[in-house]
């Protein structure tokens, strides 16, 4: 729903409603702001000049009484573009923003010494935002077109590698479901693993009994797999769903000895060479550790690191 600030002295001042990059987070802001009398805009950074702290396809959502979240830059510019935004709502109509180099905002220059330029959408149909959020709770991938022409927005299949990206005179911003990480252990390494994870705003399951794991259904593309075991038979049911799926990363505890022993077993039940390469061991980034906060460390970076690798196939 859309309203004119005409009746009012000032427009609203902006603030952050909550500080978050999660792209599902930030769609849901959007959609439930654009269902109130307020209404509300969607921003996303679509062409970078230089250097730039986001990538093509970051995004912030705006409410015209001033509340936003997310980040199309490092921090310095939000407020500044929300202003714009909450303007843009005002009038209803869709704008474009540059900043930093060849904007006319002089005053505004970006720690990289770049220039972005936003495109900020006024969300006249929620329906592509609530199909995008769908799409995410059910994990799968999905893709907003923005045309600006038409200054309008739909709900397409995700096809790019990249989450923004011009495809023809529309803009395809692509989205996929939350990193999901499996974890399976028992004791300080489980609970420590899980509690540095949730900080990182992983979507984090956690199974300590081999009979109550090892279910295929919560393993996907966009999931990881530790197991924390440090016993090869209670591990193994769990090795086997990830070695049966297509995690994009699977990682076990133990020495490289351990690990030459659990490989043998593996092969012998029938896997491939090719499929035990896929095994991370010893887990995690900083190779073999012997300190439960260390390890869970070690396990939260490697993670990132190898979904980053993921998200550009």
């Amino acid at each position: 729903m859309l309203t004119s600030f005409s009746v009012l002295h000032t427009p609203p001042i902006p603030f952050c409603a909550f500080m978050t990059d999660d792209p599902e987070a930030i769609i849901n802001y959007a959609a439930d702001g654009a269902e109130t009398k307020y209404g509300s805009a969607l921003v996303t950074l679509v062409e970078i000049r230089g250097g730039a702290a986001r990538a093509l396809g970051a995004q912030m959502a705006v409410r015209g009484d001033g509340g936003y979240c997310g980040y199309v830059s490092g921090g310095c510019t939000e407020a500044a573009v929300a202003a714009e935004a909450i303007a843009a709502i005002g009038k209803g109509t869709d704008r474009y923003l540059r900043l930093g180099e060849g904007s006319q905002f002089f005053d505004i220059v970006l720690p990289c010494g770049g220039g972005i330029t936003l495109a900020i959408h006024v969300v006249k149909d929620v329906k592509p935002l609530r199909q995008v959020l769908s799409a995410l709770e059910r994990r799968k991938r999905i893709a907003l077109r923005y045309d600006p022409g038409t200054q309008t927005i739909s709900a397409v299949k995700s096809q790019d590698k990249v989450a923004g990206t011009w495809n023809g005179p529309s803009f395809l911003r692509s989205y996929r479901p939350n990193l999901r990480l499996v974890l399976c252990g028992r004791g300080i390494e489980l609970a420590t693993t899980s509690r540095v994870a949730l900080a990182s705003e992983f979507e984090v399951l956690c199974f300590d009994q081999p009979s109550r794991g090892a279910d295929t259904a919560t393993i996907d593309q966009d999931t990881a797999i530790a197991v924390l075991y440090h016993d090869l038979d209670q591990e193994l049911p769990w090795l086997k769903a990830a070695l049966e799926t297509k995690p994009f990363y699977i990682g076990a505890l133990g020495s490289k000895r351990t690990h030459e022993r659990r490989c043998a077993v593996l092969w012998a039940l029938g896997y491939t060479h090719a499929q035990t390469d896929r095994i991370k061991a010893p887990i995690g980034m900083f190779g073999p550790t012997r300190d439960a906060n260390a390890l869970a460390l070690s396990v939260v970076a490697d993670v990132s690191q190898a979904y980053a690798v993921h998200q550009l196939h």
